[in-house]
């Protein structure tokens, strides 16, 4: 009960630090390719989960296990989703940030990007952002 408390709050921090900030206004408009990039997520937290989005594929470390997934990607309409994510199962101390992570990135449905940032939303709600790894 007790950790399921701890990663509601999580979940909960996460989105209400990150929504309504951001391109709202750019949602669902032409986003440039974000294919071949690698991104870390902006929030300050240990561990931050990182996001590599290949051709139709997105993998990365969920501040844990590696994970991995389908994805789809529609430039022409800023449309981005992850289908089918799978993951490493290594057990750490602390997998809150892991599952809450994993749990909002199922959510995303568009994108917005500019040079440095990749933002992720559900319909207009931001979900997560992530800063462009060097």
């Amino acid at each position: 009960m007790k950790k399921l408390f701890f990663t509601s709050i999580l979940a909960l921090t996460i989105v209400s630090c990150t929504s309504r900030v951001g391109n709202a206004s750019k949602v669902g408009k032409s986003q440039a390719s974000v294919t071949g990039t690698q991104w870390v997520l902006a929030d300050d937290i240990t561990n931050k989960p990182t996001l590599l989005i290949e051709q139709n594929r997105i993998s990365g470390n969920a501040g844990c296990n590696n994970y991995f997934s389908d994805a789809v990607i529609d430039t022409s309409a800023g449309n981005f989703s992850a289908k089918n994510i799978g993951s490493t199962r290594k057990m750490c101390n602390n997998m809150m940030t892991e599952n809450s992570y994993l749990g909002v990135l199922k959510e995303v449905n568009k994108y917005v990007v500019t040079e440095t940032t990749l933002e992720l939303y559900k319909d207009n709600l931001l979900l997560l952002k992530f800063n462009k790894q060097q």
